[in-house]
């Protein structure tokens, strides 16, 4: 007999958050067959349909809406769970090093921090910003315990040789438009949507990666302003002068006069970003990967509730 279990759990509340099985596939790191397994088993369990096919996705049934809504205490309490008997003998304190690209330390770290700060007191973070290279190199010379890396399609096949690594947010790109504009209001869109938009690109040659310049996948897009920087970039999108590419680790830190919009491409297959760690590291370490883990799941949630 079919029952309701933790990976159904997530697998449903992922497919509600995301919009379709594709997205969820995605972002979980499953196969089609796996996640459509994984509904049916859970479905099988509920007795009822949690999800109505759709052309362009699914939606969440009113059973299914019961399901995610209980999805998000269980995984929430089972977290907590961990938490506290880790409680039971924290003795994680003094000093760990964390480096991290430049967009995660735009919300994904400062809240892994601070979540440290109030779990472990004991436990000082010293944290370095840094490119992808220099924090692997760093890293490998031992000047840093933890490094918080995006990798994926359209970044360089980075040498993780040795090293090993730990998923903790499975969003990759999204895209930055005026609050004005005819996509603001709406959480995920088709690709399609996106063509014939005006692009504000990241400048090639100043430091940033070449994903910073139109979805990947359009062809012949117009590119309307190239800038260095994200405040630049940003501030151009909020004057209404065009959309840009952002990552989606760092979406709740857009400013006033810009929505992140989430897109729904089944052509690309998506990025991740990841905490890279030697294979043997300590306690303190653990804990690091672990908020980061956390912090990741809590953007997830309020990039779907915003």
């Amino acid at each position: 007999m079919s029952e309701l279990t933790l990976a159904g759990l997530r697998v449903v509340r992922e497919i509600a958050l995301s919009g379709s099985f594709t997205a969820a596939a995605r972002l979980l790191g499953y196969s089609q067959p796996a996640i459509s397994r994984q509904v049916a088993a859970m479905e099988a369990a509920a007795g009822q349909e949690l999800f109505v096919r759709e052309g362009r996705g699914v939606r969440v049934s009113a059973a299914g809406a019961v399901v995610v809504e209980h999805a998000g205490r269980i995984l929430a309490g089972m977290r907590a769970l961990e938490q506290d008997l880790a409680g039971l003998d924290d003795r994680l304190a003094g000093r760990v090093r964390l480096g991290a690209y430049p967009s995660a330390t735009a919300v994904l770290v400062p809240r892994s921090v601070a979540r440290l700060r109030t779990e472990h007191p004991g436990l000082e973070v010293a944290l370095t910003e840094a490119a992808t290279p220099t924090l692997l190199r760093y890293l490998r010379a031992r000047r840093l315990d933890v490094a918080v890396i995006g990798v994926g399609a359209g970044l360089p096949d980075y040498d993780l040789a040795g090293l090993d690594q730990e998923v903790v947010s499975a969003g990759g790109l999204c895209v930055a438009v005026p609050s004005g504009h005819r996509l603001a209001g709406t959480d995920v869109v088709p690709v399609a949507e996106l063509a014939g938009e005006t692009w504000i690109a990241g400048g090639p040659g100043h430091g940033d990666d070449p994903q910073f310049r139109a979805w990947p996948t359009l062809a012949e897009p117009v590119i309307g302003h190239t800038v260095r920087g994200w405040p630049a970039r940003l501030g151009l999108v909020a004057a209404g002068l065009g959309v840009c590419l952002m990552p989606e680790v760092a979406a709740l830190s857009v400013p006033a006069g810009v929505v992140a919009v989430g897109v729904d491409d089944p052509g690309w297959p998506g990025r991740r970003t990841v905490a890279v760690f030697p294979a043997v590291r300590s306690a303190e370490a653990e804990g690091v990967v672990a908020a980061l883990r956390q912090a990741g799941d809590d953007l997830r949630a309020g990039r779907a509730a915003s």
